[in-house]
């Protein structure tokens, strides 16, 4: 194997087992399970969760409720931020932007999440939100607070 293709399949083995551990933790939040959020991919800094419309999704006018595509924007911004983080870090979502730039009626929508900035306690992410058709339904600015691990078990005592 040469070194290209050991570090290519080194890097497509942490791509499964990251995942593995997003999916797991998505199944674990009491807040979104029932909102059937669907991860498409994860890497480093990176998120992409897909979403079929579905009727308890819509506000009273047919479309998608405002806080139904704020939440599929928090979960997967968290979790892109989560995803640059050093493992058993912690992370908060401190402020959230959003704009709603068009409706959503149908279809399946698609929410990608991208790592901004990496601070010493904090992260900053953006998410966009797409119609079926890939138009930009939403946008998003999210900051996280983020603690590592050593240092929340410190706290913890």
């Amino acid at each position: 194997m040469t070194p290209t293709a050991a570090v290519q399949s080194r890097l497509a083995k942490q791509s499964r087992k990251l995942l593995a551990v997003v999916r797991d933790r998505l199944k674990q939040s009491h807040a979104t399970r029932g909102l059937g959020f669907h991860v498409e991919s994860v890497e480093s800094g990176l998120a992409v969760f897909r979403m079929r419309v579905k009727k308890r999704h819509r506000q009273i006018h047919g479309v998608v409720h405002g806080g139904v595509l704020a939440t599929l924007a928090d979960t997967v911004a968290a979790l892109a931020a989560y995803s640059a983080l050093p493992r058993g870090s912690e992370i908060a979502t401190i402020e959230m932007n959003i704009n709603f730039l068009e409706a959503v009626h149908s279809g399946e929508i698609r929410a990608e999440a991208r790592v901004l900035r990496t601070g010493r306690n904090f992260v900053v992410v953006e998410c966009e939100i797409r119609n079926e058709d890939g138009s930009l339904a939403a946008k998003s600015l999210l900051t996280f607070g983020a603690i590592a691990d050593r240092v929340a078990a410190n706290l913890k005592h």
